[in-house]
């Protein structure tokens, strides 16, 4: 037997049987959960040996491996270090029922039988013994770039999910972020010189709650091709309803928004699962379905979070339903008949009445909507015909049967014919009518062969003859045969011309897709396009007032000597534009195609005017930004040193104390170390006033994180700062320059220490950390403060509010908006976290100066 391309050469009738305990992260407990199965199993007597566990040094796990048979590794040398790996030749001497072997996605050291660790698995697998083994979430193939997007840092131990999704058993291993950030802060998974590394890069709680996701949606996935494979295998055409699904059938009418409303709603109070929006294409033309219109609802479908799918079928009851039963759907919603009163009494089984009939276990939801009962507007059929065709074809009728006649009358004689030779000749004839000029061509040579016929070679000749059965009879075939002759080929006509256009339609949109991408300006190629692609002379977007939007595109209309004949298509864009090409008369096949480019025009131009809105909007949110800061600043700022000098020259100043001249060298100090300080300030605040105006510039430059954080410390209020500051020096020194504003930037740092220190307890001191991640370099303040709850940590950046502080002394409660305002002025943000443990996290994220380099 064989599996996954390893052939089975153990006693073992079938392949081994693979288990896999999938996790999000390290550390949410994969191999304990591993030998706690490995326990499980020996003790009810099956042979088990585990082949590799990491246990990381952890006690809890470590006590697992007691009672089971743990195999030693053998070690490896690569490169002047040792690697330890599983002994797989001891594994295929003793033949275990069960092998348990961590780190699926491990890659051997060389010298090993294989590369990579789940190639030992396979090989095991195939010999007929059950593996028991770990994977995280980040090391499936498919998912590592996007983890690496995640959290900045690149997979290299990989396994193809094709290897994992053939596992007889996936058993997720799931904890939560904050409980697993926890677990890492008491030192559960990581040394403690290694915690807080991993708490600020890859265990950030935005990390682990995205690789949660992952891995619960990878698994929801798996669970859900089981399902389907069983209710295959099992031919289950019954709905289970593990699932809310709702299918929204769209006709491409005016009612599908309606519809698919109607149907998010649903989808909304039953908590569903998915919103699936399904039109059915028939073969032929159906009246009232517009391109245009599926577009726009399909991009609607898409905004409310749902799929659009598309399905041929021309018996769309039964097209429906299948497609509904193959998504295991739980609700079908569908429109009321826009057939009139006629139509419904002479077809009282329409397409709504056919699904509610047909619909088994799917329960049916008929919306009613402005145009139900209004009826469809009927459309001459086209015949697909071309109009020579159309013109020779009844000439011929009446043309080629009279030569017939002149011939057959002319050698009937001597060549003998018969009536029957005479009949099959003239049958022949109509045929031939039959394919030139379609049914009207053939009904016309239909009734003049049999008329000539029967004067000119029916008994009595020279007489009309039209008594008996067999005339009638003849008549009837001649006729049925012609007309059903012709209907084919008008069929065949209207099916070659209908996949032509479908091509060249096909053809046409692919180039516009190709001229959008290509394209810089995506309103002016569309329009140039489409001139081009309709042969017009000239196309402009309006204003409905007239007005010119993008200008006209291509150059005057040519000179036809005084008689213009130019015609003007025009199509609605929007609420407000119209599209205008000047030029030929477009007929009407073509303008579905250009309803088509109407529809990307729509989007184009919404996009680039709500481009326009964002750019106009920027400058205006910059200026608040800086207006608020500057703001906050005057009255939080400026208020501490002048409250300085104010005591110090008041005290100076006052008669009732005799200072000495110590005391009065401090006071003059004091008073002018405050003026500095204002001079300072008052520096900054023109600065930003400047900016605000737009005549001065943010001196943006690179500045060490090491150098600007010392003149912070020196404005804090206790002196000196340090007794109270741990300074995490190793990631200070290590981390790039940040591009900011130095004045500025020592203004947040300072804001931030100050109102970490001011809610620190006694004995915790304030920790100060810097660390580089995808391009920008992270600063974190950290106190072992109260915190501040989830719901309130938003509400902390709002000014004049202290979040329960009690001390109105100490400032406006303007230091978190300040800092907030001035570090998103520097292109940075500012966001509080939980501090593992208890207490806050403040964290201001700058972008790099220039990017680290790339460690392998």
């Amino acid at each position: 037997m064989a599996r996954g391309g390893v052939t089975t050469d153990g006693p073992g009738t079938r392949p081994g049987r693979l288990k896999v305990f999938l996790g999000a992260a390290p550390g949410v407990g994969k191999t304990y959960r591993m030998l706690d199965e490995a326990r499980r199993r020996s003790a009810r007597g099956t042979h088990v040996v585990v082949a590799f566990a990491e246990c990381h040094g952890r006690p809890h796990t470590t006590a697992m491996l007691d009672g089971l048979d743990v195999l030693p590794q053998v070690t490896r040398r690569h490169r002047g270090a040792d690697f330890a790996e599983a002994d797989l030749d001891r594994v295929w001497e003793l033949r275990p029922q069960v092998v348990v072997i961590d780190e699926l996605a491990h890659t051997n050291a060389p010298g090993a039988r294989n590369t990579k660790r789940w190639q030992d698995v396979e090989e095991l697998l195939g010999a007929g013994i059950d593996v028991v083994t770990t994977l995280n979430i980040q090391h499936l193939d498919s998912l590592s770039d996007v983890v690496e997007k995640i959290t900045g840092v690149p997979q290299y131990e990989t396994v193809p999910d094709e290897v994992v999704r053939r596992a007889d058993q996936i058993e997720l291993v799931d904890l939560p972020a904050e409980g697993l950030r926890r677990r890492m802060a008491h030192g559960n998974i990581y040394p403690p010189e290694k915690v807080d590394a991993a708490l600020a890069h890859y265990f950030r709680l935005g990390n682990l709650t995205a690789l949660r996701e992952l891995a619960l949606l990878w698994v929801a996935g798996r669970v859900d091709e089981a399902l389907r494979k069983y209710r295959d295998e099992h031919r289950i055409g019954r709905v289970w309803e593990t699932r809310e699904r709702v299918v929204v059938a769209l006709t491409g009418g005016p009612e599908g928004a309606t519809l698919i409303r109607r149907a998010a709603r649903i989808v909304d109070r039953r908590s569903g699962d998915a919103l699936l929006a399904v039109h059915i294409t028939r073969s032929h033309d159906v009246a009232g379905s517009s391109p245009a219109a599926l577009a726009g609802q399909r991009q609607l479908v898409e905004s409310l979070g749902g799929s659009y799918h598309a399905v041929v079928g021309d018996d769309v009851p039964a097209a429906l339903l299948d497609f509904a039963r193959s998504q295991n759907a739980t609700q079908l919603v569908i429109g009321a008949s826009r057939r009139g009163r006629l139509r419904r009494v002479l077809m009282p089984r329409g397409v709504g009445e056919t699904v509610v009939e047909l619909s088994g276990d799917i329960d049916v939801h008929t919306v009613t909507h402005e145009r139900a009962g209004a009826g469809r507007r009927w459309a001459a059929p086209d015949s697909g015909l071309p109009r020579s065709r159309r013109v020779a074809g009844p000439a011929a009728g009446l043309v080629l049967p009279l030569l017939l006649t002149q011939v057959l009358r002319a050698v009937s004689d001597p060549l003998a014919l018969n009536l029957t030779s005479e009949a099959l000749l003239f049958l022949l004839t109509v045929l031939g009518v039959a394919c030139i000029g379609g049914v009207v061509s053939a009904l016309l040579a239909s009734v003049t062969t049999s008329l000539l016929l029967n004067y000119y070679f029916v008994p009595p000749v020279g007489h009309f003859t039209f008594a008996g059965t067999n005339m009638i009879v003849a008549q009837a075939a001649l006729t049925t045969v012609a007309v059903t002759v012709a209907a084919i080929v008008d069929r065949s006509m209207r099916l070659s011309r209908r996949a032509a256009r479908a091509t060249a339609e096909a053809e046409t949109l692919t180039s516009l897709t190709g001229g959008i991408l290509r394209g810089e300006r995506t309103v002016p190629v569309l329009l140039e396009r489409t001139r081009e692609t309709f042969g017009m002379d000239g196309i402009e977007l309006r204003r409905r007032r007239g007005e010119t939007d993008c200008g006209a595109v291509g150059g005057p209309s040519p000179d036809r000597g005084g008689e213009s004949d130019e015609h003007e298509t025009k199509v609605a864009i929007g609420d407000d534009s119209v599209l205008v090409l000047t030029g030929r008369r477009l007929p009407a096949s073509e303008h579905r195609v250009l309803t088509a480019f109407a529809a990307h025009l729509t989007a184009a131009v919404e996009r680039a005017r709500l481009a326009e809105a964002a750019a106009e909007v920027e400058p205006v949110k910059a200026a608040n930004r800086m207006r608020t800061a500057l703001l906050a600043a005057v009255g939080h700022d400026l208020r501490t040193p002048l409250a300085g000098c104010w005591a110090s020259i008041s005290s100076l100043r006052s008669s009732d104390v005799d200072f000495s001249d110590e005391d009065r060298e401090e006071l003059l100090a004091t008073a002018e170390e405050s003026l500095a300080k204002l001079s300072r300030l008052v520096d900054n605040l023109l600065d930003m006033s400047r900016l605000q105006a737009g005549a001065l510039t943010l001196r943006l430059e690179p500045v060490a994180l090491a150098d600007v954080l010392p003149a912070a410390l020196d404005t804090l209020p206790d002196s000196p700062p340090q007794t109270r500051v741990n300074v995490v020096t190793q990631g200070l020194d290590d981390a790039p320059d940040v591009l900011a504003d130095p004045p500025l930037l020592e203004r947040v740092l300072a804001n931030l220490v100050s109102n970490a220190v001011r809610h620190s307890p006694a004995g915790h001191p304030v920790t100060i950390g810097a660390s580089a991640l995808a391009g920008r370099v992270e600063l974190r303040v950290i106190d072992r403060g109260p915190g501040i709850q989830l719901p309130d940590r938003e509400r902390a950046f709002e000014p004049f509010q202290r979040l329960g502080d009690t001390d109105n002394t100490t400032g406006l409660g303007l230091g978190l908006a300040l800092s907030r305002g001035l570090t998103e002025a520097m292109d940075g943000t500012l966001a509080p976290e939980e501090t593992p443990g208890g207490g806050l996290t403040m964290v201001v994220s700058l972008p790099a100066a220039a990017a680290p380099p790339v460690r392998g």
